[in-house]
């Protein structure tokens, strides 16, 4: 009987070892689980500009910067500020924050931590940082205290107060590992790639971001009561502590081989075979032809404004016109931005192998000149606010395309300065000049900044002079959108229960007021 049971006892254990090794598959060397830091990075980085520049078509036609030219209802309703039903369309960041990035930056950030390759565990919690950023600013609440577990279909949201002070702990965080040494010299495999993709090894950049990142925070929340004496100081300090200049320009690179997936901006943007995302609005053209401060030119062939003629396509080359589109029109007449991309000559950020900008020198001096604007230092806004503007004239300089264009040169900068669009010294500087310039600085880029931007000053025209004021049947719900809903799949399908909680079920849920732009906290 003893022998019979000591046979049982070593039966069931053999059985418990076995069934945990045939369960245990991240011990299978053929289809491996747990993947190191080194291998998820560069997907991750890709990531985020595929998953911006997605959402960012939507997100530029409500700031007027990009419309279409076709009169399909699924282009047109978001230049009417409403919102598809049932549809797939303005989901993509969310699908980056929760899939494209979700465990595998995970996994990332814990075997950094756990094997003490700081480097990857910096750069992981930074880009989670941006993400949910990111996402609460586009779409109001999300998934954050549930987000990632794998046990449950659905899933609670945190509104935006909890989801930016969690975004200020991952930034603390990167913060935190950028101080440590590791171990190991990592730098090879970090630069193993382009060095200059989104940094990739460069640490330092790495904590600039970083720093860049708190400031457009900060900034979205200019109407909470106490701005001036707990926010605006620490901006300028995020923004002295962020990029020194324009080679810090935080952008993600592509090979470019004038085939559809070379240039993310230009595929998602262009998409070739449609005319949805690619004809640049009004308000642009009239703030490069004299709308910042004056009356801007009617049709226009020329402007004291150098940035014109390299960011923007003529109409034709017979009558040489910059043509913009307005909003629920047809926009045919206006021309492509993309140019010709797929022979490789495209114009601006969509030319062939330009690299997706997620963050610039010259915006965060802008972010600077606006926050001491409003807490009343003008003087010191006013240097910010000109060197946001040369920085630009360089910017702009990065994307010209040597074989047909001419950078600008310092004469065209200095004709600019001094004829009568900007200031001449900080006692005569607006609100106004900074966040039309700021639009200048951000279009065909910064589609989500620039919405925030408007937003927050509640699409007030005195403030943004050239945005084109809607009423009436041009908008959906009879004001202007705040919020994207959530995804439909994921969250209509799964999770309807806790999009009603917050009213999301709701058609007029988009021109809810976001908790950033309200005045409470």
């Amino acid at each position: 009987m003893r022998t019979t049971l000591y046979i049982l006892i070593f039966l069931v254990l053999t059985g418990l070892s076995s069934c945990k090794k045939y369960l245990d598959i991240n011990e299978n060397p053929s289809n491996p689980q747990l993947v190191k830091a080194e291998l998820l990075l560069a997907p991750i980085i890709y990531q985020m500009a595929n998953g911006y520049a997605n959402d960012q078509r939507q997100m530029n036609k409500f700031n007027q910067t990009i419309l279409g030219a076709s009169t399909d209802e699924s282009s047109r309703i978001w230049e009417r500020h409403g919102f598809p039903q049932q549809s797939d369309v303005g989901g993509v960041m969310w699908r980056m924050v929760y899939f494209d990035h979700g465990l595998n930056l995970q996994l990332m950030i814990n075997d950094a931590i756990a094997n003490q390759k700081y480097e990857y565990a910096a750069i992981g919690y930074a880009v989670k940082a941006w993400g949910y950023q990111m996402l609460t600013d586009y779409h109001g609440p999300i998934i954050l205290d549930e987000a990632l577990r794998t046990q449950q279909l659905s899933f609670k949201y945190n509104d935006q107060p909890e989801v930016y002070a969690k975004v200020r702990v991952w930034c603390d965080s990167a913060l935190y590992y950028l101080d440590q040494k590791s171990p190991v010299d990592y730098s090879a495999n970090l630069n193993s790639k382009k060095g200059d993709n989104l940094f990739r090894g460069n640490m330092d950049r790495w904590r600039k971001f970083v720093y860049g990142l708190k400031a457009l925070q900060y900034i979205h929340l200019v109407n909470k009561p106490d701005f001036k004496e707990k926010y605006a100081d620490s901006i300028a300090y995020f923004v002295d502590r962020s990029f020194d200049s324009p080679s810090d320009d935080a952008g993600v690179k592509f090979d470019g081989d004038k085939s559809e997936t070379a240039n993310v901006v230009s595929s998602k943007f262009g998409l070739y075979t449609t005319s949805y995302y690619n004809r640049a609005g009004k308000p642009i053209v009239r703030y490069l032809t004299g709308g910042l401060r004056g009356e801007p030119i009617e049709n226009p062939k020329i402007s004291t404004d150098p940035r014109l003629s390299r960011m923007l396509m003529i109409n034709n080359p017979v009558d040489s016109i910059f043509v913009g589109g307005e909003p629920n029109v047809s926009n045919t007449t206006v021309p492509n931005i993309l140019g010709d991309v797929s022979s490789g000559v495209g114009k601006f950020i969509f030319r062939d192998a330009a690299d997706f900008p997620l963050m610039t020198y010259a915006q965060l001096q802008l972010v600077k000149a606006e926050a001491l604007f409003i807490k009343g230092d003008a003087a010191k806004a006013y240097e910010a606010y000109i060197k946001g503007i040369y920085a630009h004239m360089n910017f702009v300089n990065k994307y010209i395309n040597t074989t047909n264009e001419k950078s600008i040169t310092a004469v065209e900068i200095d004709n600019y300065i001094k004829g009568g669009e900007i200031p001449l010294s900080a006692a005569d500087l607006t609100l106004a000049d900074i966040m039309g310039q700021k639009y200048i600085v951000q279009w065909g880029w910064g589609g989500l900044e620039q919405w925030c931007d408007l937003r927050k000053y509640h699409y007030n025209t005195e403030i943004f002079k050239q945005f084109i004021p809607l009423a009436g049947s041009q908008l959906t719900y009879n004001d202007y959108c705040y919020r994207v809903r959530p995804r439909y799949n994921s969250e209509y399908v799964w999770n309807a229960s806790e999009l009603e909680r917050w009213g999301g079920l709701e058609p007029e849920y988009v021109i809810k007021p976001t908790w950033f732009v309200t005045t409470t906290y």
